[in-house]
């Protein structure tokens, strides 16, 4: 799989994620923990995001 491919992935997972919490949110019944975790996941995800970034080629404009 390549950066690009992978980074498209993580993002796609970011947000159903970020989906998925503002759907918990407005449900009174949601349990917190759950929510928790979701943003758990979010965040580290944020992170994976950020070093494929960080590890992908800087394209330059010529």
């Amino acid at each position: 799989m390549s950066l690009q491919t992978h980074l498209v992935e993580l993002e796609r997972k970011h947000r159903q994620l970020e989906e998925a919490i503002a759907k918990a949110a407005t449900q009174p019944s949601a349990d917190g923990l759950d929510v928790l975790e979701m943003k758990r996941k979010k965040l580290a995800l944020k992170d994976e995001i950020q070093r494929v970034r960080q590890a992908m080629p800087h394209q330059t404009l010529h």
